[in-house]
């Protein structure tokens, strides 16, 4: 046997003590998932019966019961309204809420954590939750629907932007701040030029993520098509449940083509 034999023969991709670890990572994750199925109350009768059952539910859907088409078409339209409006208000109510959690913006570190607040409580709060309070507040309708995607938005719009706006080149901020510069130019022709195509990337992409969480507002009251798909799926009428969901994936599709040909004309 060569030397080059041995060491071919002796080469390892990780060392014992790395197999061990990843070993050990591998128990540690085995035993966790293992304590999380156990902790929770499964029927497993149920699961193992759900083919059965999907296919007897898929089975009453067909074929689909175009009779209400118009009602589920008019209110898609509504989803879409809720979706663009809830979009509009967002990023324009996230502007400052960026400025104030970008460190190289906000005017202290007191701002910085206000920003940084708002964000977090705004990302934290499913928008499903955030319908549920203002149905309460506002009464069941479009209205809670569009301040709960608006509110749900702001977070996302504006912790994009923040990074955006803390990933600017600072040259030619401080180029203008040598002339002499007042702030908003400062603003106006050395931060906004940079931050626009990420500006215009991140508010349609929101409007598209708005307009498949719309779809299911109407479940919790709050206006959209999930009304109607409410409806069908409380009084047991799979057929039309079929059609609200055939319809909601049409307007998916066509949110994905809208949004994709935005990007297209704009970036």
């Amino acid at each position: 046997m060569t030397l080059s034999d041995l060491r071919r023969d002796d080469w390892s991709r990780f060392s014992l003590k790395q197999r061990l670890q990843r070993y050990g990572v591998l128990a540690l994750t085995l035993l966790a998932i293992g304590w999380a199925v156990s902790s929770i109350e499964v029927i497993w009768a149920w699961v193992w019966d759900a083919p059965e059952q999907m296919g007897d539910l898929f089975g009453r859907m067909i074929p689909p019961d175009p009779s209400n088409l118009s009602a589920i078409l008019r209110v898609l339209w509504e989803t879409v309204n809720i979706a663009t409006i809830a979009t509009a208000f967002a990023v324009i109510l996230s502007l400052p809420v960026a400025w104030l959690a970008a460190q190289n913006t906000t005017p202290n570190r007191a701002t910085l954590w206000v920003g940084r607040f708002i964000l977090v409580s705004s990302r934290s709060i499913n928008t499903i939750i955030w319908a549920l309070l203002f149905v309460a507040i506002f009464g069941p309708g479009i209205v809670a629907g569009i301040v709960a995607i608006m509110f749900r938005s702001i977070g996302f719009v504006g912790k994009l932007l923040g990074e955006a706006i803390e990933e600017i080149d600072k040259r030619p901020v401080e180029a203008l701040e040598a002339t002499g510069a007042s702030r908003f130019k400062v603003i106006a022709y050395a931060i906004v030029p940079q931050v626009m195509p990420t500006f215009w990337a991140v508010s349609i992409l929101r409007w598209d993520i708005n307009l498949r969480e719309s779809t299911v507002l109407g479940l919790v009251g709050a206006g959209g098509i999930g009304i109607i798909l409410q409806g069908a799926i409380d009084t047991f009428n799979w057929r039309e449940a079929a059609t609200v969901l055939l319809a909601i994936l049409g307007l998916v599709i066509l949110g994905e083509i809208v949004s994709a040909w935005l990007r297209r004309r704009i970036l």
